[in-house]
């Protein structure tokens, strides 16, 4: 599998992809390269609907210039355990990637993957204007708009510095969020029936959609109740170790 940056010619080739409707897997595929960077090459560029080759690959070029002429502060924490700085930079941006394909806008999801890839699970805003190279305004923004989804929750450090948290807990309260707020749509929709007239086509299709979401909902809840204890599981240990004794180990 080819490595290194994509070429012009292969930029070109993505266009061409996607004004044919190809998936992101296809496209990568036929380049014989990972998905994750077309998919990354893509949402960074203006998207699947506004992708162009030409602009794409001066806009590299230009980031690459920048990073030459003045090169970030080593990233020191990224390093520690052995890692490798690069390597999770680039992970960072497919994490962001993914995120921003989830419906999260690009800066709120490069503050979520920054947050989510620190060992402390934690970051001032200054810290993260400092890792993210950006204003403090973009910071705060960001900040309300995953406080606002539950994504993070804020506390005070000994310094009374307000710091930003992604906790073993944060997954699981979106999760019951994203469920609360799927039973909402389902509660309107029924009220919807009525006022259309119960055995109309518009009553019969709000129902259907209410009754789908109402399952989904459902099971998203019962399934994060159930699967709550694997966000505090340590590494290493299965979500059952704790069951019974290692007693055949000895």
């Amino acid at each position: 599998m080819p490595g290194g940056r994509l070429t012009q010619q292969e930029r070109q080739q993505i266009a061409l992809g996607l004004a044919d409707g190809l998936a992101y897997a296809e496209i990568a595929r036929r380049l014989d390269r990972p998905t994750s960077t077309i998919t990354r090459e893509v949402m960074r560029n203006g998207g699947p609907t506004a992708y162009r080759a030409d602009l794409a690959h001066r806009a590299t070029e230009r980031r690459t210039h920048r990073r030459k002429a003045a090169p970030r502060e080593p990233d020191t924490a990224p390093q520690a355990h052995g890692r490798d700085a690069e390597a999770v930079r680039e992970f960072e941006e497919t994490l962001t990637t993914v995120f921003m394909q989830s419906g999260m806008p690009k800066m709120m999801a490069r503050v979520h993957a920054c947050l989510c890839t620190t060992d402390s699970g934690s970051l001032t805003a200054s810290e993260l204007v400092q890792r993210l190279q950006v204003s403090p305004a973009s910071i705060s923004k960001a900040i309300t708009f995953l406080d606002g989804q539950g994504l993070i929750r804020r506390e005070r450090d000994e310094r009374r510095r307000e710091r930003y948290v992604v906790d073993d807990d944060i997954w699981y309260q979106a999760m019951m969020a994203s469920a609360r707020s799927t039973a909402h749509v389902v509660q309107t929709a029924r009220q919807g029936v009525g006022i259309l007239g119960p055995g109309t086509p518009a009553a019969a299709r709000l129902e259907n959609i209410a009754r789908f979401l109402d399952f989904v909902s459902e099971s998203i809840a019962r399934a994060a109740d159930q699967a709550r204890e694997v966000l505090h599981t340590k590494p290493g240990a299965a979500p059952d170790d704790s069951a019974e004794p290692d007693a055949d180990h000895g």
